[in-house]
């Protein structure tokens, strides 16, 4: 029993000399994490557009744009990204013109230009639907900081992919992120400052 008692003492002192320790030489602060700038994310592109030609990124110019990164055969997060989109740009007040709304497809191989043209028309708005070679969406992938995976599925396979929209103002410049999650007055207060 002796024993055991001299085990616990110790082991008391341990957790006071461990406090004490911890609060005369508090720990390092961790290295704040790095903030993505206009002049560090995003950035020139060329894609595929619908109508199979070059879509350079300077046509987006002049005008802000909210990219969504996703692809058509996408059961749920895609649609669900882009209609909501199509929503707030109505709620924002300002017409279809207030900002472009971009989706660049991450499955080059299902997507070819007739598949996000078609994919394009079923949010009632105007969505510039973008597609390329895998070595191009590769390109813009990490030049926008997106994560995509095929995921095998049965015979066929799923895409799992970030799901976060970038907004950008009218020359280029990263702003802001809209997330699945986020709520829509927040969201447009966001679309607002954008489009000012």
């Amino acid at each position: 029993m002796r024993r055991i008692r001299v085990l616990i003492w110790i082991l008391v002192a341990l957790a006071l000399i461990g406090t004490g320790v911890l609060l005369v030489y508090p720990r390092t602060p961790t290295q704040p994490t790095a903030t993505i700038t206009s002049t560090s994310f995003g950035g020139p592109f060329t894609l595929v557009g619908t109508d199979g030609q070059p879509f350079a990124s300077s046509r987006l110019s002049g005008k802000p744009y909210a990219i969504f990164f996703g692809f058509t055969h996408c059961p749920d997060v895609c649609p669900t990204a882009l209609a909501r989109l199509a929503q707030l740009r109505k709620q924002l007040g300002r017409g279809e013109d207030a900002f472009n709304i971009v989706f660049v497809s991450v499955d080059p191989e299902r997507d070819g230009p007739k598949e996000v043209a078609s994919y394009a028309t079923a949010f009632g708005s105007p969505v510039i639907a973008l597609t390329g070679s895998p070595a191009q969406i590769d390109k813009v992938k990490k030049r926008y900081a997106i994560f995509s995976e095929k995921v095998p599925q049965g015979d066929t396979y799923t895409v799992d992919h970030s799901a976060a929209v970038l907004l950008f103002d009218r020359n280029g410049g990263f702003k802001a992120t809209i997330s699945a999650e986020e709520q829509d007055g927040p969201a447009l207060d966001k679309l607002r400052q954008l489009t000012a």
